[in-house]
């Protein structure tokens, strides 16, 4: 493609002018091949969309990286996942919470994300490695720039408890437009976001809003009335755009993590009227006796308009029934 004619490269759906004279120069290439001898120097290892290690839980969003840069040994299909994300801020009752939180989480073993900024996020990572469990966290920067750098020992932590991602190349700075693009990694990866403090405008919010388009699940732990540490939270709440919890065991009841039990095969020939498509959503359910909505559509390979729609239609006939959490379970 690099050396195409213009002419071949305008044919390509989505190359434009702009886009065809940035492949074409050869400067490109040269960045790519100093990139490519960075990573494997520092030992990063770089993932592709297409590869079998890429997140299942981002593969099917269109907004999701093309490739993303790895340190350490983090689980990234993880059974369970919780994001905690919260202001930079917080008052001495949200790191009090989120403490509390992650060490109630940790019986349940999730891995647990979050963005390794100021307040909430490096609270909840420090209490997943003092309660051992597996944290990562995703950065609005290259490697060449772990920000802030006071969280940079604790960064060094993780690698050996999880580790860290991110979609910047090595020698891209910590700017500002980075963030909001970070955060729809942190909501692709959770299962479910968990605010702890947050202004109604905060960065939170933008997290919530991509666990919105995700089909997340999105918590909120309460504030004072009138508090403007926890205005988003309440808002969350009120606007029943997130569940109200004050434990971690209230996170993992409404996920069904307190029930685990195998899954029961499924028996395909009682449904002999069933589509190619809405077979393969009862093998891929059925073979972990409920699974999350993420799970199906990662294995079953299809885009979530699509796989509400298949998954409506087995509703209504009473095959598959819907369970808090968006997790789905097999009627047999």
């Amino acid at each position: 493609m690099f050396t195409c004619k213009k002419q071949l490269l305008y044919k390509v759906p989505g190359v434009g002018p702009k886009l065809m004279q940035r492949i074409r120069d050869p400067q490109v290439l040269r960045d790519a091949e100093r990139e490519l001898g960075t990573v494997q120097r520092k030992g990063i290892r770089c993932i592709f969309y297409l590869d079998d290690d890429y997140p299942k839980r981002l593969r099917h969003y269109t907004q999701s990286p093309v490739i993303l840069y790895c340190l350490g040994k983090p689980d990234l299909n993880p059974e369970r996942s919780v994001a905690i994300v919260g202001t930079r801020k917080p008052t001495t009752y949200g790191k009090a919470r989120c403490e509390q939180i992650v060490a109630e989480l940790g019986p349940y073993a999730p891995v647990l994300i979050s963005g390794l900024a100021y307040g909430v996020d490096i609270t909840a990572h420090r209490a997943a490695l003092a309660n051992r469990l597996s944290t990562i966290g995703v950065l609005g920067s290259g490697f060449g720039y772990i920000y802030p750098r006071s969280h940079a020992s604790v960064a060094r932590q993780m690698l050996s408890q999880g580790g860290l991602l991110t979609e910047c190349g090595y020698d891209i700075g910590p700017d500002r437009e980075n963030f909001p693009a970070r955060n729809r990694i942190v909501a692709g990866l959770a299962d479910a976001i968990v605010v702890i403090e947050s202004a109604k405008n905060g960065g939170s919010m933008i997290t919530v809003e991509f666990a919105d388009v995700f089909h997340k699940d999105i918590f909120a732990v309460p504030g004072r009335v009138g508090d403007s540490a926890s205005a988003g939270c309440n808002h969350l709440i009120k606007t029943q755009r997130a569940h109200l919890v004050e434990t971690g065991d209230d996170i993992a009841q409404l996920l069904r993590w307190t029930t685990s039990s195998p899954g029961q095969g499924v028996q395909r020939a009682l449904f002999t009227d069933l589509s190619e498509q809405e077979q393969l959503l009862l093998t891929v359910i059925g073979t972990e006796g409920e699974a999350h909505i993420d799970q199906i559509a990662a294995e079953a390979k299809l885009q979530q308009s699509e796989l509400a729609s298949v998954l409506l239609s087995l509703e209504f006939r009473g095959i598959v029934r819907a369970l808090p959490g968006k997790r789905y379970l097999v009627i047999s």
